[in-house]
């Protein structure tokens, strides 16, 4: 992870903000692409001087007032707002507090269980926050076995999609899952966690620039919902709606699959070895 988690989402987000955008006129060519450092400070009340100072990393405790102006200023969206402040809160933290940080959780409460059951025969797995998988539906034991996700002791999304070939060939759209099993990573626990930072540097080892070149990028919210596309080596090409629900308490997520068209459906029904029907498809 980056050491100017804040300066560098600042200057990815002035960059990508047009003058036209921010209420500016548009001017003759620019070089610089988005507002200018200074044009930036203007709209959002501060000195040049202090906004280089916080790109530079230099002052990592801005106030709260001068987070309003910014986010105001380059017309954030709420979910980036938020991603802001934490970054900050964040950056203000004693790394050495939290070396005593509890371990990723590996138990699974027995109404997370019972929720699980319920969802048959749906794809739905659980997850923790550095990427371990604690349980499952047959439902996703049948899609995910035999992609290879739930090869060894303890499964781990981040490994398989960063380390093993076949992710690949699953995920036609592997960038995308890359990036949203990183921002996963870097958002559902505190960025100096210990653990995180083992699994962190156990990646740059094992998958190189692929996964730390994400690490150091700017920062970006993980995608809780969506459609993937799987090429499944018994079903064929699968179209699955995924969502995901945050359990904080445990520091889990638990993602469940839906069709996303009929012919994934009936595909589904019987790679789970049950009639067509079981599963029905989503739209929207």
């Amino acid at each position: 992870m980056s050491d100017n988690e804040l300066g560098t989402f600042l200057r990815a987000r002035r960059e990508a903000i047009t003058p036209a955008e921010a209420g500016l006129p548009t001017g003759p060519r620019r070089r610089t692409p988005g507002l200018r450092r200074s044009e930036l400070a203007t709209l959002a009340g501060i000195s040049v001087e202090y906004l280089t100072r916080l790109e530079q990393g230099r002052d990592r405790n801005p106030s709260a007032q001068v987070l309003g102006v910014l986010a105001d200023a380059l017309n954030l969206p709420v979910a980036e707002r938020i991603l802001l402040r934490r970054i900050v809160k964040e950056a203000g933290h004693d790394a050495v507090l939290c070396s005593a940080a509890a371990e990723p959780t590996r138990a699974v409460r027995p109404t997370v269980r019972a929720m699980l059951d319920g969802l048959e025969p749906a794809p739905a797995v659980l997850i923790n926050w550095i990427g371990d998988i604690l349980a499952y539906t047959t439902g996703y034991r049948s899609l995910a076995g035999p992609l290879g996700v739930l090869d060894g002791q303890q499964p781990n999304i981040l490994r398989y999609v960063f380390t093993d070939e076949r992710a690949r060939a699953a995920y036609p759209d592997w960038d995308r899952l890359a990036d949203e099993q990183v921002a996963y990573l870097r958002h559902e626990a505190p960025l100096h966690d210990p653990h995180v930072t083992a699994m962190a540097d156990e990646l740059t080892v094992t998958a190189g620039g692929l996964f730390a070149d994400r690490l150091a990028a700017v920062p970006a919210l993980p995608r809780r919902a969506g459609t993937d596309l799987v090429i499944h080596p018994e079903a064929g090409p699968l179209r699955l709606a995924y969502e995901t629900l945050a359990l904080p308490d445990d520091g889990h997520r638990m993602v469940v699959h839906l069709p996303a068209d009929e012919a994934t459906a009936t595909a589904l029904d019987r790679l789970n070895g049950r009639r067509p029907g079981g599963l029905r498809a989503v739209s929207g």
